[in-house]
């Protein structure tokens, strides 16, 4: 399936039905009134977070939603059947926004949750509403409203506690797939990840949190180049970013200084909130060099960039540091998560969402 994390559709709510002109007319009962029944509300149009849901790939085939007419009212006061409302199912993490004006709607962050995007049209009223002492055979009704009509704009930004930085080839999907049961393709080639990958990471009984891999980042990024870029985004929600780095590199003149600066820099022109969020320094490849050489290279880098948060010397392909690594990363996000609340980033008020 591919992964897509942007979608723009259509909704459209249902029109409340008409009101009735109506007047009983029975055996012996000559001047009955009016008894015209009022319309029935249209149907209102919620999307619904879906766990099971990992891409927006559904809308790329159907983009227009519309929910059911209200039906009209009736004689004898028999008022008309709402129609019925529309839930539509996306991915949990789902950012809605406004097509036209860019209004933020609302923010999907937990299972289940609605958000009503598109409200039904009301009822129109029967003419028994308008009868009086000096109207008793009133022939007006009232139709019903228009339901509402609009274009959103759907983003996905995944939900992961842990996020992976670094350049192409950095060991980023080596390491998930190492700590993680998650199984992303892993070649000797630039952007062999093309999407973002989530792996679920057991430190524990009951510890575990969620860790995200997005392809890598080159230069340029900021403006577009290579893919890491369009993926950025998906990071906006972790409490924690991972910073890797290849301390081996085949070629002797790519050094790893530049490749720090080169991410740092592309980071800070994507979003300057990102760029300071907690991020830790882990130096990846630790294998193809003797051990005090590795450590020594890793604390060469640290100092270079004057590093003041903890930094580790891994190999993902072997798994050694990654335990190490992998608790530390735990006790950071419990306290994270006391002193927070356990808050997702960009959670908004429950009735925010109902009431948008």
């Amino acid at each position: 399936m591919k992964f897509v994390d942007e979608a723009r559709i259509k909704v459209q709510a249902g029109d409340g039905g008409n009101g009735c002109v109506s007047f009983r007319r029975e055996k012996y009962i000559p001047f009955g009134g009016p008894n015209g029944g009022d319309g029935g509300d249209g149907g209102t149009i919620y999307l619904v977070a879906d766990s099971a849901l990992n891409t927006l790939s559904d809308f790329r085939h159907r983009r227009f939603f519309q929910a059911e007419r209200g039906h009209n009212g009736m004689g004898r006061d028999k008022t008309g059947r709402m129609g019925s409302d529309l839930e539509i199912p996306v991915p949990v993490g789902t950012v809605v926004r406004d097509a036209d004006t860019g209004e933020l709607i609302g923010d999907l962050v937990r299972d289940k949750q609605r958000l009503k995007v598109a409200q039904g049209g009301f009822r129109g009223l029967g003419n028994s509403h308008f009868k009086s002492s000096t109207n008793r055979t009133p022939r007006q009704s009232t139709p019903g409203s228009p339901g509402d009509l609009r274009m959103l704009e759907l983003e996905l930004k995944v939900l992961a506690d842990v996020g992976l930085l670094g350049l192409p080839n950095a060991g980023k999907s080596t390491l998930i797939s190492q700590i993680s049961h998650a199984r992303p393709k892993i070649a000797n080639y630039p952007f062999t990840t093309l999407h973002p990958n989530l792996g679920v990471v057991d430190v524990g009984p009951l510890e575990s949190f969620v860790m995200a891999d997005i392809p890598g980042l080159i230069e340029g990024a900021a403006e577009g180049a290579g893919l890491g870029h369009r993926f950025l985004k998906h990071l906006q929600r972790t409490r924690l970013l991972l910073h890797l780095v290849d301390i081996a590199p085949v070629d002797p003149d790519h050094a790893p200084l530049d490749d720090v600066r080169t991410v740092v820099a592309e980071l800070e022109k994507f979003s300057p909130d990102l760029a300071c969020r907690p991020r830790w320094l882990v130096c990846n490849k630790s294998d193809a060099l003797p051990p005090d050489e590795a450590e020594a290279r890793c604390a060469a880098l640290a100092e270079a960039i004057d590093w003041q948060a903890p930094r580790y010397c891994i190999s993902a392909a072997t798994g050694a540091g990654t335990a190490e690594l992998t608790h530390a990363i735990m006790a950071h996000l419990k306290q994270t998560r006391a002193q927070m609340g356990d808050t997702p980033l960009e959670e908004v008020d429950e009735e925010d969402d109902e009431d948008a």
